[in-house]
This record gives C-alpha cells, sequence and structure tokens, in this order.
C-alpha cells in the first residue's frame, strides 16, 4: 500500500508540470511557467505600470523590525523594503553593491574596506553616511544580533576615514567570501542619529523603521499587517513602481490560499500553503508557482534534543530516536516529493558540500529498539520507554512535521507530548529558558557554513539566542574546529574544515538536520520583476509592478 501511494503521488506532481524546480533534489525538473504563456523575451518587453498596491502574505508575528538587531528571512519579508544591506545577492548568486558600491580586503585579511553609495537619505531627510555603518557594526550587529555577534567576534573597530569609506579592522583574518556572502542577511544598516544615546532594545524605531529603502513605514499592526508607502526620494531613479506595500499576516494555511484565490493577496511565500494547494494552483494560470526567486532559501528542517535532560544525554538514545523517524517516507508522502532527508547541517546545494562526511540514520525501528535497550531504557508495562514534550516553532510545516514525530516515536515506546507555542513563547522556552526535551524548527542555509549553520553546534552562545545551540552539548574539538574556520582565507581549506564539523556534528547529533528543502512561492501571474533574484522575497521590491 505505501510504493502504490508513494506512486500515485509521484505521477501527480510530474503530469501538473509545474514550475518548481526539482532538480536540485534529483527528482526530475519542471518547466517554469511565465504568466500566460509569454515569453520570458515578451515580459522584458512591457513598460512597467506605475501605481497600485501589493497585499502579500506571511506567517510570523514579528516583536522587532530592526534587521540590524536581528536576522531571519520572516524579519527580512517586512523590513528589506525599508531598510537596506551593505551587499545583496544577485541573479547568478553572488554579492551586487547595495548601500556599498565596492569592497576589497588587505592581504592578511584583517582589513575590509566598503566603498558606501553617494546621495542616499534616510526616509527623515538626513544623509546616510559610514557613520551609519559604523554605529550599526559596533553597536549593534556585533553586540546585539543573533548571528553577527559570532560573524563580527573578532571586529576591533571601524574607521570613517570619509563619509564614504567604512574600513573594517579584525583582530583575526575575514575571508571575504563569508563576510559578503553574510553581508546580504547580517549587515542591514539603520540611521545614527535616531539610535544613538538611547535603549537600543527600546527604541520605538525598532518598530517603525527608518530606512534608505524604496518604501516609507506607514503602520505596523502586530497580528494584523505591515504597511508601507513609495519613497519618492529613493535613491534609483524612478523606482518604486508601487504606490503601497501591504503585508498581511495570515497563519492559517487553508486561509492563505482562500486570500490567494480571492486576489485579497497577490503573493504568499516560504511554502505557507499545504502541499495539496501548491499542486492545485500550479495549474491555475493566474498563479505562478514554484522555488524560484528563492534559491538562496535552502532550509533544514530540525529535530533538537536537550542534552541536559537524563534520558537525552545519552547518545545512543539521541541515535535511536533518529532511526525511528522515517523521513524518506515523510518527504514522498508529506511534502509530495518535494524535499529529501539532509546529510547534515551544510545543504547539498552548497559548494561547500563534502559528500561522505556525515552520519546518517537511515530508517531502522528494530535498531533504535536496540539502541534505546542498550541505554537501559526499556518498555513498561505499557510498552513506554519514556516520555518527552516536543515544542514545534510557529508554521503549519513545521508542525506537521512534529505530528509525524510524534506517531514515528510512538512505535518504539517513546511517548511525546506536543506542547504548541506562539513564536515568541517558543523562543522563551527553548532558547531563553531551556525547558523542553525535544524541539522542531528551521535552519536557514545562508550560502557559507560561518554565517548560520555552525552556530547551532558552538557552545559559548549566549541564553536567550534565537536558532543556535540551544541543546546543552559542547565538543572542544568541534569549537576549535569552527574557530579556526571562521579565520582561514583559503577557500579549499575552509571547504574541508567543514566536512570535518559535519562529520563531528552529525556524530553526536545534539540536533538532527532531518529535511531538506527550498521554499515555495505562488504570485499573481500579473506581478512582473518578482522572484528574480535567489533571495527574491527577502529584497527590497523597488522594481516591480503589476501589470492589468
Amino acid at each position: 500500500m505505501r510504493r502504490r501511494m508513494g506512486r500515485h503521488h509521484r505521477k501527480g506532481c510530474e503530469m501538473n508540470d509545474l514550475m518548481i524546480n526539482r532538480r536540485a533534489f534529483g527528482l526530475g525538473a519542471g518547466a517554469t511557467i511565465l504568466a500566460g504563456g509569454m515569453s520570458p523575451a515578451a515580459l522584458a518587453q512591457e513598460t512597467p505600470r506605475r501605481g497600485g498596491v501589493l497585499t502579500v502574505q506571511t506567517y510570523s508575528d514579528l516583536r522587532t523590525l530592526n534587521p540590524a538587531m536581528r536576522a531571519s528571512y520572516a524579519i527580512h519579508i517586512y523590513t528589506s523594503k525599508m531598510v537596506e544591506p551593505l551587499v545583496d545577492l544577485g541573479v547568478d548568486n553572488q554579492p551586487v553593491p547595495k548601500l556599498a558600491t565596492s569592497w576589497s580586503s588587505s592581504a592578511d585579511g584583517k582589513t575590509i574596506t566598503f566603498k558606501l553609495r553617494e546621495g542616499v537619505k534616510w526616509h527623515d531627510g538626513k544623509p546616510f553616511t559610514s557613520a551609519d555603518v559604523q554605529f550599526c557594526a559596533m553597536e549593534m550587529w556585533k553586540k546585539y544580533q543573533n548571528y553577527g555577534t559570532l560573524l563580527h567576534r573578532f571586529l576591533s573597530a571601524v574607521d570613517t576615514p570619509d563619509p564614504h569609506t567604512a574600513v573594517f579592522r579584525y583582530d583575526q583574518p575575514m575571508p571575504m567570501e563569508l563576510l559578503l556572502r553574510a553581508a546580504c542577511e547580517l549587515c542591514y544598516v539603520v540611521p545614527k542619529h535616531v539610535f544613538e544615546g538611547t535603549d537600543l532594545l527600546k527604541n520605538p524605531a525598532n518598530l517603525a523603521p527608518v530606512g534608505t529603502g524604496p518604501f516609507k513605514f506607514v503602520s505596523y499592526a502586530p497580528g494584523q499587517n505591515l504597511i508601507m508607502e513609495r519613497n519618492p526620494d529613493y535613491w534609483v531613479a524612478g523606482q518604486p513602481y508601487l504606490d503601497r506595500l501591504i503585508i498581511r499576516v495570515i497563519n492559517d494555511a487553508a486561509a492563505t490560499t482562500a486570500s490567494l484565490e480571492s486576489g485579497d493577496v497577490q503573493a504568499s511565500f516560504f511554502s505557507a500553503i499545504p502541499r495539496t494547494d501548491i499542486v492545485r494552483l500550479a495549474k491555475d494560470n493566474r498563479f505562478r508557482v514554484g522555488t524560484k526567486g528563492n534559491e538562496a532559501y535552502t532550509i533544514l528542517n530540525t529535530i533538537g534534543f536537550n542534552t541536559r535532560k537524563k534520558e537525552l544525554a545519552d547518545v545512543r538514545v539521541r541515535r535511536a530516536l533518529a532511526h525511528a523517524v522515517d523521513l524518506n517516507f515523510y518527504c514522498e508522502e508529506f511534502l509530495m516529493g518535494y524535499g529529501k532527508p539532509a546529510k547534515g547541517p551544510i545543504p547539498s546545494t552548497s559548494s561547500f558540500f563534502v559528500p561522505g562526511s556525515a552520519q546518517e540514520y537511515p530508517y531502522d525501528p528494530k535498531k533504535a529498539e536496540a539502541l534505546l535497550d542498550e541505554a537501559g531504557f526499556k518498555k513498561g508495562p505499557d510498552g513506554t520507554r519514556m516520555s518527552l514534550r516536543l515544542m514545534p516553532n510557529q508554521s503549519d510545516d513545521i508542525r506537521a512535521f512534529a505530528t509525524y514525530i510524534q506517531q514515528s516515536l510512538q512505535k518504539i515506546g517513546v511517548k511525546v507530548n506536543i506542547e504548541l507555542l506562539d513564536a515568541a513563547g517558543y523562543i522563551a522556552k527553548v532558547n531563553r529558558d531551556w525547558d523542553f526535551e525535544l524541539c522542531t524548527d528551521t535552519n536557514l542555509y545562508r550560502g557559507d557554513p560561518g554565517v548560520g549553520s555552525t552556530i547551532w553546534f558552538q557552545s559559548g552562545v549566549p541564553a536567550g539566542t534565537p536558532w543556535s545551540n540551544q541543546f546543552g552539548w559542547t565538543s572542544p574539538k568541534l569549537d576549535k574546529l569552527v574557530e579556526d574556520a571562521l579565520v582561514e582565507t583559503d577557500s579549499p581549506k575552509r571547504k574541508a574544515m567543514y566536512g570535518e564539523f559535519v562529520k563531528l556534528a552529525t556524530d553526536e547529533i545534539p540536533v538532527l538536520m532531518a529535511l531538506e528543502q527550498v521554499f515555495i512561492s505562488v504570485a499573481s501571474a500579473k506581478l512582473r520583476n518578482d522572484h528574480n533574484s535567489p533571495r527574491w522575497p527577502g529584497t527590497s521590491w523597488a522594481d516591480v509592478w503589476i501589470a492589468s
């Protein structure tokens, strides 16, 4: 029966001729379906239409809108239209100028110089200068930002020899490839004059951003929407094309689909609707559906183990739980083929991926039970070995995976109680208080392991840092390896170091990187210039327009 179900779903997905690019996962390729069947050349010849309101959906309710203090794909979809980074990713997945126009490194890798764009103004009319970059780097990225604190740990100063030059000085070498890839998400700049001399964590601008971007803040109603309007003084002449941009919070997947079909929203991101609706809407010429424009958003669904708990302190227990979850079946039946079991914390799409470096845990319930017996957790009279609490993060996708984990572990005598929390409650319990046994979340791969991958396994990360090592696991060998890789400027050597990092991390598995996916978007076929860069949902949308 299981094999028949798999063939049925796979056949159905292939027959739909989806835009979704499955080649990255070894599952065949779908065709890119353009609006109304128009060719790329025809679309390129269209004259941009000015005006209009674009309304899009997201499912996250945020407590800060300051990307210089907190980095995540959820935050960037809100803020990147108002606040801009030093660099962004171009169509070839390489860094391109944004607020910085050029960059260079000293021979020893300890001095990196950014030339900044001239003639840029903040939304309040004041000029953007190198002093703003200096302030953000030293007072926000280095001190508070969840990934920036690690990235800029060795940053000792930022010199400002003139208003359009920022010289970053590091005590240890900073690989240019690491900094530039990280800067796309971790080097957003906010105005010094708005934040200097204030409590940075409580400044009202954290919820009412002042930026340099194509759209200006109008209002934010947590749990409802963020409204932005056109910035008439944007530094790109003639842009943006839209008059207004609205980001609506809809955290119910079925309601999101209904809003797309009714036209209430024109786009949805981050695989926010059910897979069955993705398949169905991909056949509807009112929409474009696929992974295009999300190439930089490879995500890894995680199963985390709190090794402070006596049951999970034994690596045999963690390995047993990993062996008990049939990830291939989940990808085939629940993700409908659009995902695959991950092979460690560096995804197969990365240039740093080293085949064979990860210790794998194929589905083997008999081995799982044997490991639990060996660890002293034998079945009781009711067939239960232990009871664990599982806390999933907020999205429907993650919660569906949590239910599958619950059902899988029950079969080997592990009772799992799922505790549902909102995003703030999850961060408080899991990241700050460490009050959990199991958790499920997503790790967004940011193009370089030194940006957001190694922090899941390193010790010494401050409590309360989201998407980091909240598992209580420590490995001095891994810590040293990660530290060495952060200052290694030779690319082949760095890659070899990260292969060894994967080996260590997957052998002890304080957190199992379980599934590898690329986010899926659904957009109205009337949108133009959408999904035209690898991390498009988190970019400025300055050139987006709506066809009539």
